[in-house]
């Protein structure tokens, strides 16, 4: 839905102006034209303008966490490195020493159900690294990074449907002597803020 806008302009046409051009013995005909040119060129004074609608009062956003961010199995090797998953849920990368495994083991992107008004306008901001702790001892760190869609984006779906948005992130591996096998978790810091 939409709201006009209507700017209001005072016109006024001075009698004088009319006077004079019958005094210079101007015909009626060409008289009659310059007088609809001169509407013609104010008509175009009066457009319509169209603004995007303010959002239903007050602004409500929810947001569920539907799914973990996951790197799968990886062994450090030697010196270590990253584990990168992308937000799109499709890539999973590392730098250094790190080797990859299949295990069965899922990797995934944290997955967040939002809910918001139409045309709201939604920015992720992420947190300070997080420190992952290992069953067995030994820490990873854990920054976020990377949204889908990108961050900041607006919502266009009406408000009892959700928009998906996946969040991405690196985790920095060191040593096998720092990070001895075994399962990893911790919690991330993601705030979703209404522009």
């Amino acid at each position: 839905m939409s709201k006009t806008l209507h700017k209001d302009l005072n016109f006024t046409f001075h009698t004088g102006t009319i006077i004079r051009m019958k005094r210079a013995n101007i015909s009626g005909a060409l008289m009659k034209t310059v007088i609809a040119g001169g509407l013609l060129l104010m008509s175009g004074f009066f457009t319509e303008l169209i603004a995007q609608p303010l959002p239903p009062r007050p602004v409500i956003i929810t947001v569920n966490n539907s799914q973990p961010l996951a790197f799968g199995a990886f062994t450090p090797g030697a010196a270590g490195g990253t584990v990168t998953v992308t937000p799109d849920g499709g890539t999973r990368s590392s730098t250094g020493t790190v080797i990859l495994l299949n295990m069965g083991m899922i990797y995934t992107p944290a997955m967040f159900y939002v809910r918001a008004n139409p045309g709201t306008v939604i920015s992720l901001l992420s947190g300070p690294p997080s420190t992952i702790t290992g069953s067995n001892g030994g820490t990873l760190t854990l920054q976020t990074d990377g949204t889908w869609p990108a961050s900041p984006f607006v919502t266009s779906v009406p408000w009892q449907q959700q928009t998906t948005v996946l969040v991405g992130g690196t985790l920095t591996v060191g040593t096998i002597a720092a990070n001895p096998p075994g399962s990893y978790s911790g919690t991330i810091d993601v705030t979703f803020v209404q522009e």
